[in-house]
Parts: structure tokens; sequence; C-alpha cells
């Protein structure tokens, strides 16, 4: 059970980078979809925060969470978890992320 100041296993954008490489690591933007639009990640896919606990992953992926900032990625992350998967954080979100964006 995750309490307040539980540890998040995190990774910065530019470790995130290096991971996408890997096909079996599978990035999920938690950010809501008109924000998702704005700009994201291309290797992306787009759940929303208000979904992630329904959300099913691929057998035998990684998955990364992201968000605007990190807070709610920091949230999909104790979900996921919870659930079982493999899972880990991308701490600064898109606000640190210094390479491409798709709109």
């Amino acid at each position: 059970m995750f309490g307040l100041f539980s540890k998040v296993q995190s990774i910065t954008p530019q470790q995130l980078r290096l991971k996408l490489r890997d096909r079996h690591n599978l990035l999920l933007d938690v950010r809501e979809p008109a924000e998702y639009r704005a700009g994201h990640i291309a290797q992306a896919k787009n759940v929303p925060l208000r979904r992630i606990s329904s959300y099913t992953p691929p057998a035998n992926t990684h998955l990364f969470v992201i968000c605007q900032s990190g807070a709610r990625s920091k949230q999909a992350y104790k979900i996921l978890h919870r659930q079982g998967a493999d899972v880990t954080n991308v701490s600064g979100g898109m606000m640190a992320w210094k390479g491409m964006v798709r709109a």
C-alpha cells in the first residue's frame, strides 16, 4: 500500500529517450486529450488519468507514465503499480522534456 511518502520509481526525461528505443517499453501520457493534442512525445499513447484504473497494458511490457509536471503521472504510477504493472514515472513530465513533440 502506498502512503503519503511512498517511493515512486522514476527516471528523467533524458533517460526516457533511451528507454523508448526498446519495443517492450510503452509510454503512457496521462494528460487530458486536449493537452495531448497540443503536443506529445511521438511514441506516447494517451490514456487520461481518469481512465488509468481500467487500462490493461499489453503483456510483457514495461510502462512509463508522463504528464505535464509529474504529479498526475505519480498518481497513475501508484494505480498501475497496485494493479501489478511494471511501471516507471517520468519525473518532471512534459515540462522537463527537451525532445521533439508531435501535435
